[in-house]
């Protein structure tokens, strides 16, 4: 079995490397450098969530006087808040190195104990969508995470025999996008649990400012404003919506990524002013026009918009119901009256007493 990578640069290294290479992990080999440039690599540079910020910088300092490793965690949210940067900042805060794989990856207890025999003392091993991790594997965490053993079963049969290899002190980080998930006894050996909240307006033209200026991007402050109003919360999207807001005022425009440069840039994206994309208005339009408000089934609804039910579910259906468009009721999906009046279709006299 062939030694896991890992990224041991230094913390104020470029990740693209002196030459201009891209350096990878074993999950994050298919992220585009875009991303990458764009990730904060210190507490101080990243952008809200405050409250686990200054936890984090506690137990990092406490760590680091003490020289043992920090405890592990457990970070929640949605896809594109940023728990795989701030996974990359612990290593970076800590000094130590960063190994990186995703639940789905580990198939056997052979590929945990290639990843963990191999991590240096107080190293950061960070395990993306852990929640997808095999049932059948989570216990070969509970004494790596505890006692730093790790129990391998030496022979077969009668003469099988089991040794615990002794592993150094490191800290797995979990994040994972739906914590209800995971195992309750998983759970409970993260000493640090944290959920990440969708971000403010404010926060969001912040990071879209600091993501201009590193792509040296012309960018005005009602343009940085456009593109947060449509980012759904998420700076992962905010980002994105830059880059193609870049590209138009490059092309159309005089190169500057103003108010009416992103507008028309993400009119041509087909994202409205509440960052509605075509599939988010048409699983509206779809509900309130064909089923008449609802309740319709995932399945169902999955079919009549020609997409996957996980799909509806996991990316398109939190931001409606964050939004209060989307209702959950036992018979299935329902629109609700403030879905009606963004597509500007008149209502069903019977609306209001439904909701």
């Amino acid at each position: 079995m062939s030694a896991p990578a890992r990224n041991t640069e230094a913390p104020d290294v470029d990740p693209r490397g002196t030459a201009g290479e891209r350096i990878q992990t074993p999950y994050l080999a298919a992220e585009d450098e875009f991303e990458i440039t764009l990730r904060p690599r210190r507490l101080d540079e990243f952008v809200g969530q405050t409250q686990l910020k200054e936890q984090l910088a506690v137990a990092i300092e406490a760590s680091n006087a003490r020289g043992d490793s920090l405890d592990h965690v457990l970070l929640a949210g949605p896809p594109g808040l940023g728990k795989t940067s701030l996974a990359q900042i612990v290593a970076a805060e800590l000094g130590v190195a960063f190994v990186q794989t995703a639940g789905p990856a580990l198939e056997r207890k052979g590929d945990i104990a290639a990843f963990l025999s191999s991590l240096e003392p107080r190293s950061v091993f960070f395990v993306d969508e852990i929640h997808r991790l095999p049932r059948a594997l989570e216990e070969t965490f509970y004494p790596a995470m505890e006692d730093h053993r790790l129990p391998i079963t030496v022979g077969q049969g009668a003469g099988a025999r089991v040794v615990l290899l002794e592993l150094p002190p490191f800290t797995l980080i979990g994040a994972t996008t739906r914590s209800g998930l995971l195992t309750t006894p998983l759970r409970d050996r993260f000493g640090i649990q944290a959920r990440l909240d969708p971000y403010t307006l404010e926060e969001l033209a912040a990071i879209v400012a600091r993501a201009a200026r590193i792509l040296a991007v012309e960018l005005d402050d009602a343009g940085a404003m456009a593109i947060a109003s449509r980012s759904r919360g998420t700076p992962r999207v905010a980002n994105r919506l830059l880059k193609r807001a870049r590209d138009y005022a490059e092309v159309r425009g005089d190169g500057t990524v103003s108010a009416d440069a992103a507008e028309a840039a993400l009119a041509l994206l087909e994202v409205d002013a509440i960052g509605l994309d075509r599939l988010d208005r048409e699983i509206l339009r779809v509900i309130c026009q064909k089923f008449a408000g609802g309740p319709v089934g995932l399945s169902t609804l999955a079919a009549a918009v020609g997409e996957e039910a996980d799909t509806i579910e996991d990316v398109y259906e939190p931001y409606l119901l964050q939004l209060g468009m989307l209702k959950r009721t036992p018979r299935g999906r329902s629109a609700t009256a403030h879905a009606y009046g963004h597509l500007g279709i008149a209502p069903p006299e019977a609306l209001p007493a439904l909701f």
